[in-house]
């Protein structure tokens, strides 16, 4: 009998050895169930490391690559990752990654703010051509005329707008980066895993919810300059990378 139950757990040995494992990815998506062999693949090739968070198939407890055996040889160090490529997704577990400097940040944000503020040119060249000749007379105009004249040229910019809005927020969503920031090689992520920052975090938290207190009279202006005050600490963190819990890195 005993001889028996040696030979069953021989038998079942190797089904634990090859347990199926699913990982986190540098986008935030779960991928797996899959072997630790394509994960060690996968570790190879640069599209894992040792902190990429994982979860044994049957299990809800996510722990690192590291802490499981199968990837954990002992007596050895993790493998040093090389740093992602520009334009590729950060890496689950990256920690070795620069913040931007002051003037990337200040470049990437002209380089948006530039882009914003050609979008109004339709809307600016409309409004002076209603307004063109009263300015040149001396005359100012009221604040009634400005708003009556706004709300005839508004339209001709909202297409505009409404196009960079789109592109930004895909770039931001799938990238965590706007335009100006892709130029100048940088990316949004998260502050506690680097992971990309995503839609909520990237396009609502850190932009959207900013801009739009910044609308509200007197508040908004003295919140933007709060914001771009933060800047200047030790972690580069503007208060909106506070509200959305992210950081801008060098890619």
């Amino acid at each position: 009998m005993s001889r028996l139950a040696a030979d069953v757990d021989a038998f079942a040995g190797p089904v634990f050895v090859s347990a199926m494992f699913t990982i986190i990815g540098g986008d935030g998506r779960e991928y797996g169930p899959v072997s630790a062999d394509q994960i060690r693949n996968w570790i190879n090739s640069g599209r894992a490391n040792l902190d990429t968070q994982a979860k044994v198939l049957g299990s809800e407890e996510w722990r690192r690559l590291a802490d499981y055996a199968e990837f954990a040889p002992p007596g050895s160090l993790p493998p040093v990752m090389e740093p992602p490529l520009t334009g590729q997704p950060v890496a689950a577990g990256e920690t070795d990654l620069a913040l931007a400097s002051l003037g990337q940040r200040f470049g990437a944000a002209l380089i948006d703010g530039v882009l914003k503020m050609l979008c109004w040119l339709p809307t600016a060249s409309a409004l002076w051509a209603v307004l063109g000749d009263q300015i040149r007379s001396g005359e100012q105009p009221s604040t009634a005329e400005l708003m009556v004249a706004m709300e005839g040229v508004l339209s001709k910019s909202l297409p505009f707008l409404a196009v960079l809005a789109v592109v930004q927020c895909l770039l931001l969503s799938r990238r965590g980066q706007s335009i100006g920031k892709a130029l100048l090689g940088l990316r949004i992520v998260r502050l506690a895993n680097n992971h990309q920052a995503g839609f909520l975090h990237a396009f609502v938290l850190r932009g959207t919810i900013p801009l739009v207190i910044e609308q509200i009279p007197f508040l908004g202006g003295l919140f933007w300059l709060i914001d771009v005050s933060f800047i200047f600490g030790a972690e580069r963190r503007c208060l909106h990378d506070y509200i959305a819990t992210t950081k801008v890195v060098k890619i």
